[in-house]
């Protein structure tokens, strides 16, 4: 299944992409369900949606894909874990040794946005060197603890698109990468879910960003220096992790502030994030 979150800003609805073009809509079958996906999670519905799916194809409770904002999927997450230098040719055109154990930091979930949501960037004084990073990203399905490598996959629910936008003036000045990776808008997602049954494996899957019409990255997630299952069992064995909490599992080589010379996004670019078998996030930068 495809799981989007559309609606307007701070109102968003769960949803499930049917048929290609239309969107169920479960809250207009079950009014009683919590608003989002994470609490719907929480309470342990996730066995109810394809009774609820079927019932609203039925009963007509659908709207067309194109006619709503799409929000982020998890437009609530607990936490945003990400996670720095885990690809080979990312560390590469650094000049770095690949790390012993995984880089992980955090992002604001108020910096998420939705795809075709801006970018806003802030005010040039604060920060003027802001960068875009493609990303795979899981989505955790149920509340976990000192999961084993092997038990890992069992609490994935799926897979979406992050675009870890990054304040590189903030993030090197501060020696810590909170502040400018958490700038409000600067963690767009989506378009949406694509579940652990439709995608068992997103090993190999290309992964690219595009600036308008320039290529900036082009990889493939066969080059992680840390695989998914073990970074939810690192994660996992220093914190409980929560029904909709987002891990962004890192970025191929090709980001701006490596190139000679550096690139950082302007007001009036695109940014289009295309992940094989998952789909397209793209965002006006503005």
């Amino acid at each position: 299944m495809k799981l989007v979150s559309f609606g307007d800003p701070g109102s968003e609805r769960p949803g499930v992409v049917d048929r290609g073009a239309q969107i169920v809509d479960l809250l207009a079958i079950r009014s009683g369900w919590p608003q989002t996906w994470r609490r719907i999670l929480e309470a342990d519905l996730w066995g109810e949606i394809p009774a609820a799916v079927a019932e609203a194809r039925e009963r007509g409770a659908v709207v067309p894909l194109g006619s709503v904002r799409l929000g982020p999927p998890i437009v609530d997450p607990s936490k945003i874990i990400a996670v720095g230098l885990n690809y080979r040719a990312h560390a590469v055109e650094q000049g770095k040794e690949p790390p012993a154990r995984p880089l992980l930091f955090a992002k604001a979930p108020s910096c998420l946005v939705g795809p075709n949501d801006p970018i806003h960037l802030p005010d040039p004084a604060l920060e003027d060197r802001v960068d875009a990073e493609a990303e795979l990203c899981v989505v955790i399905g149920r509340r976990v603890r000192g999961l084993s490598e092997s038990e890992a996959e069992s609490c994935i629910l799926g897979y979406t698109v992050m675009n870890d936008v990054s304040g590189r003036g903030a993030q090197y000045s501060d020696k810590q990468w909170f502040r400018g990776k958490s700038f409000d808008t600067f963690a767009p997602c989506g378009p949406w879910i694509v579940t652990r049954d439709e995608l068992p494996d997103p090993t190999g899957l290309s992964l690219r960003a595009t600036w308008n019409d320039r290529v900036m990255q082009d990889g493939r997630t066969d080059d992680l220096i840390f695989s998914i299952p073990y970074l939810i069992a690192y994660a996992s064995a220093t914190m409980t992790l929560e029904p909709g909490d987002l891990i962004s599992t890192g970025t191929p080589s090709g980001v701006g502030v490596f190139r000679e010379p550096q690139v950082f996004l302007q007001r009036g670019d695109t940014v289009r994030i295309d992940l094989e078998n998952i789909g397209s996030l793209i965002n006006p930068v503005v």
